[in-house]
């Protein structure tokens, strides 16, 4: 069950300090500035009148309302969005630019995500803010970065995969059924995108509490993907030999993947050699313990296939519930492949609280999974759900600019906001 927003709004805020100004949408920056609006900073969204974020016609699904009706939020937009107000603005007009630059100056932090060179014609790019506000920390989040031949291309999440090396790692072995390349569920490089562009923010804002100096942030997508290849990388390295797809098998461990049992399958993830020894002798199999081609993860290793079909015979004659229990007993690490909701169903993930509900203007109430960043002094925020388009316009602009509900009123009619 989902709990409650949370009751700690009046415990300190880790960003209480820190205003952003987001300038970026789809999910890689928006990532990034979700976990800076649950540390507590003061996240103003920037989106064009009308249409907003793109996610939000992501759909469906939709959030619904009290009725049962489908809203205009779109369950993507709502994933990485919780936290922030939202401001229209029409920065592709000069009224627009010059708003966007003075609620810069307001700032502590701009996060775009523009193709290169597209925000200098608007006098929007850190040079130009930098100017009006120097310890500002600007972070631009792009396929391919700042420079490189490659620096101009739009890039996007599924073909990073492909080119940053992920998919050539990921999904079935070539030679069985179902074999070849295989992208991620989620989409992991502009998920771990938005965590080192989080990052580098915070350590960027660090840096300028110290000295008083502000600095450009360049984050690629492409950057992230390789940086995060982690062993495969070093594999390759060490070896001289592009890592192949293994499935649910591990390049380096032995056993550590999926197994079918009778009625279903289970993870085995055998972190070493008495881990592996106790998960034979429970299946009966000890002689597969004392086995010299089998006795040290290396020979395992080498030796994967021929161990590995005697190990699928061993587990296919029990049930997953009996191995589970059985593994858990011996401290041999298993478990579920659970589906999604049976996640949220789970023990454990209740009792943590992962799930919750939030109340929204629209919807009534939208449940979304709250940061799992747990800091006692300074706990994350779960007060504002994911904003309506414009919900915090004329809010914002009187809070932060002093503008009049004359100056925002004429903004509109221009079509500004």
């Amino acid at each position: 069950m989902a709990q409650t927003t949370d009751t700690a709004s009046s415990l300190p805020k880790a960003l209480g300090h820190i205003r952003v100004l987001d300038l970026s949408r789809v999910l890689a920056g928006p990532w990034c500035s979700q976990n800076l609006a649950d540390l507590g900073a003061d996240v103003i969204k920037i989106e064009r009148p009308g249409g907003g974020d793109d996610t939000r016609a992501w759909g469906p699904p939709y959030a619904k309302d009290a009725d049962g009706n489908d809203t205009t939020e779109a369950a993507y937009y709502l994933a990485a969005n919780r936290g922030k107000r939202s401001v229209t603005v029409d920065i592709a007009s000069v009224e627009g630019q010059a708003l966007v630059r003075e609620l810069a100056a307001h700032a502590d932090v701009v996060l775009e995500n523009f193709k290169v060179g597209h925000l200098k014609r608007y006098g929007l790019d850190y040079d130009t803010l930098k100017a009006i506000k120097p310890d500002l920390v600007y972070c631009s989040v792009t396929g391919f970065g700042q420079d490189g031949p490659y620096a101009h291309r739009a890039g996007y999440d599924f073909l990073i995969q492909g080119m940053g090396g992920f998919m050539s790692i990921t999904g079935e072995r070539d030679d069985l059924p179902g074999g070849g390349p295989q992208k991620a569920g989620v989409a992991i490089t502009d998920l771990m995108t938005g965590m080192y562009a989080t990052v580098a923010v915070l350590a960027a804002l660090t840096h300028r509490d110290r000295t008083g100096v502000g600095q450009y942030i360049d984050m690629a997508l492409l950057d992230v993907q390789v940086a995060m290849l982690a062993n495969m990388a070093s594999n390759y390295h060490t070896s001289g030999k592009p890592p192949a797809r293994w499935g649910n098998a591990h390049a380096n461990i032995v056993p550590y993947q999926t197994f079918a049992c009778l009625d279903g399958h289970i993870i085995v993830a055998t972190g070493n050699d008495g881990q592996y020894q106790k998960f034979v002798e429970a299946g009966g199999c000890a002689d597969l313990a004392t086995d010299p081609r089998f006795a040290t993860n290396p020979l395992r290793v080498r030796n994967r296939f021929v161990l590995v079909p005697l190990l699928e015979q061993m587990v296919k004659r029990r049930t997953k519930g009996e191995w589970i229990a059985s593994l858990e007993a011996l401290g041999v690490p298993c478990g579920p492949i659970n589906d999604i909701g049976e996640v949220f169903a789970n023990p454990q993930v209740s009792a943590r609280g992962i799930a919750i509900d939030m109340p929204h203007p629209s919807a009534g109430k939208v449940t979304l999974v709250r940061s799992p960043m747990k800091l006692s002094g300074t706990p994350v925020s779960n007060e504002k759900a994911p904003p309506l388009l414009g919900q915090h316009t004329d809010e914002v602009l009187r809070e932060v600019l002093g503008r009049s509900d004359g100056d925002i009123a004429a903004l509109r009619a221009k079509g500004v906001l």
